[in-house]
């Protein structure tokens, strides 16, 4: 099943997920030589030399500014050397290619504003820009990102940064103060059409350029993210392109089209190919790639992504066939791997297998309704469409106990409640509880009625999501409701989402590592579009709750107050849950090279793709040994089982 959205906050965790401050080490062998090829340099107008404009002073963020910083409050984050087997792995080489599978087209590759805020959106944004602070893989300390160094006042709400003055974009203009300014303007312009993401950026006063190098901002209020949103949250785009436009006129000038970028990737128009696919080009350019923590990340000189729509069993299947590199297995393709292993690629060793774990949130996924309109604005109903659901019985017989129900909005994660009650399959409850509500008599035809009209629901879904939808449309015709399952392509259902035009739909959220419930509980954006409180959430408790839990600097504190709220929420019957997987499961095409773990501490399962293409790398001497295995059909040997990475479960910190 596709995921909706990603809220503007899954920033933040894929920049744990994916990015380039975020990577760790392994072992294994090393490839014998670099495959760089010739990249052609097409996105670049300006020639600006390295390093800080001379003009500016050093207490204005010019150069002697590492000498001056402590002094002025400035903090920063210098690797140590027992650190540095985090930030890359020495054996990765840069140069050839790797090719991504996905469902999903985008509507647009706009990186903000209205219809960007898919995940497979978030993962492209994370390959071309970047943030003014990073994080640590393991601590989740601040690090340096675009800023090298910044302050936070004694009352927590105003923070400075100094940009790094080697950053550039990829035009070649450097990276000022002033682009800071402009995409905050971006961020709280209502013209972009996304209220969360304004909700969030409002919180702020207008940034001040104190000089090239040198902004400030200050906070409405105190809050514990403040510098998360601000520093790892809101990522940066350039003055020149997007200072001029408002929110209205950037949705109307980029569309198949993007800003300049800081990233190590760029993304051209050209490398679009209308539903089919795109093409990320590697940066030779790439302003950090002598960093530290960077220097081994970004290797592949181009990231493809093939599309095929809302049809995983072709995916998989032209993944088997060698047209994609990876292949991330869900809930539509569990069946191919517990018992499509008895393929050529398989028994020979050509693909291998892994299922990683880690400490990512897994996210939620299940049925969700909207609460605006009848039926489901009355709690009995909603309840009784939960017992109905036989997800237990779909776990053991479609998904071969390879997934684990759950009953929270915080599932793997230490803020989900345990109080919450487990609600089962149950139609003898259910009927009760509908006959409560009014649906107690049976018309001619067997389904229910109340006040003269039949209880009738239509519902969109992708083809995907037909296998799960099937017996619950069943289970709910023996007990009267005529549900009709109408299939739609995902972005139609998006954009009626959106719009509110739906009762029933099957939702799907990636995870936080540190939840913001604000972005969709809050009951000011339960009567708006295109946000993510699309049930119509209003809770007076949980609108109270949330300033405490923001203004809360204490992790014990922060726990205890989603904890309530998870609660809350979870007593309205809103959403049906339904279940996580055993480990985020791969199969992979033995051409790549990869840390001793697969992936990152806080990698979640929908941005596995994102990691990969990030942090793996092409190893010559292994495609060289696959392709001539593959010519002559011989075994290339090693496990042709499923290889588990415990890395992280079983990592200490401190270590």
């Amino acid at each position: 099943m596709p995921f909706i959205r990603s809220s503007w906050t899954l920033v933040v965790a894929v920049l744990l997920a994916v990015s380039v401050m975020s990577v760790t080490t392994g072992c294994g062998r090393k490839s014998k030589k670099a495959i760089t090829s010739d990249i052609k340099n097409v996105w670049k107008k300006y020639d600006s030399p390295t390093g800080a404009d001379p003009s500016v002073p050093d207490t204005l963020g010019g150069n002697g500014f590492e000498k001056v910083a402590e002094g002025m409050g400035f903090s920063t984050y210098v690797i140590k050397p027992e650190e540095m087997k985090y930030f890359g792995d020495e054996r990765a080489v840069k140069g050839g290619q790797i090719t991504i599978g996905e469902m999903t087209f985008p509507t647009t590759f706009r990186p903000e504003g209205q219809g960007s805020s898919l995940v497979v959106n978030t993962e492209i944004k994370g390959y071309v820009y970047e943030t003014l602070l990073g994080t640590h893989p393991i601590t989740r300390d601040y690090m340096p990102g675009l800023a090298s160094h910044w302050k936070v006042s004694p009352d927590k709400k105003t923070f400075t940064f100094r940009i790094d003055p080697n950053a550039r974009w990829s035009d070649g203009k450097p990276v000022v103060a002033e682009d800071v300014v402009a995409s905050w303007k971006l961020m709280v312009d209502p013209g972009l059409l996304e209220p969360a993401l304004n909700l969030v950026f409002e919180k702020f006063e207008q940034p001040i350029a104190l000089s090239k190098y040198i902004v400030q901002v200050t906070a409405k209020t105190v809050n514990f993210r403040n510098l998360l949103y601000f520093g790892s949250g809101m990522y940066v785009y350039p003055s020149h392109e997007i200072g001029a436009l408002t929110g209205k006129e950037f949705l109307e000038k980029y569309n198949f089209n993007m800003p300049a970028g800081t990233g190590p990737y760029y993304l051209a128009e050209k490398d679009i190919k209308a539903g089919s696919g795109w093409k990320l080009t590697r940066r030779p350019d790439y302003w950090a790639k002598d960093y530290p923590t960077s220097k081994y990340t970004a290797n592949f000189d181009y990231v493809n992504y093939l599309v095929v729509k809302d049809n995983a069993t072709l995916l998989y299947e032209k993944f088997k066939a060698g047209e994609i590199d990876l292949f991330r297995f869900s809930m539509a393709t569990t069946e191919k791997w517990v018992k499509d292993t008895d393929y050529e690629a398989i028994k020979n060793g050509y693909i291998r297998r892994y299922r990683f774990y880690n400490n990512g949130p897994m996210g939620t996924n299940g049925l969700t309704f909207n609460m605006r309109k009848a039926p489901f604005d009355d709690i009995r109903v909603r309840k009784a469409f939960m017992m109905l659901y036989p997800r237990e019985t779909i776990v053991e017989k479609l998904l071969y106990n390879e997934y684990e129900t759950f009953d929270t909005d915080y599932p793997n994660t230490p803020y989900a409640s345990t109080d919450n009650p487990k609600i089962n399959y149950d139609p003898a409850s259910a009927t009760k509880l509908l006959a409560e509500a009014g649906w107690a008599t049976r018309n001619k035809d067997g389904w229910l009625v109340k006040n003269g009209k039949p209880f009738v629901l239509e519902m969109a879904i992708t083809k995907l999501d037909e296998r799960w939808m099937t017996p619950y449309q069943q289970e709910l015709a023996k007990v009267g409701i005529d549900l009709r399952l109408k299939l739609m392509d995902w972005n139609s259902i998006i954009k009626n989402i959106d719009e509110r035009n739906f009762q029933i739909f099957s939702y799907g959220y990636s995870g936080l590592i540190t939840p913001n419930p604000e972005t969709s509980l809050k009951s000011s954006l339960a009567d708006k579009n295109d946000n993510n409180n699309i049930q119509g959430f209003k809770d007076a408790r949980v609108d109270e709750l949330l300033p405490i839990y923001d203004s809360t600097f204490n992790v014990a504190e922060q726990i205890k107050i989603i904890k309530e709220i998870d609660r809350i929420v979870y007593g309205y019957a809103m959403k049906s849950h339904w279940w996580n997987p055993k480990g985020i499961r791969l199969a992979v095409w033995d051409r790549f090279g990869m840390p001793e773990y697969g992936i990152s501490r806080y990698t979640q399962l929908s941005y596995v793709y994102g990691q990969a293409g990030l942090t793996w790398w092409y190893d010559a001497d292994k495609a060289a040994a696959l392709d001539e295995a593959r010519k002559n059909k011989k075994d290339l040997g090693g496990n042709k089982g499923i290889t588990e990475f415990r890395f992280w479960r079983d990592f200490k910190d401190g270590n």
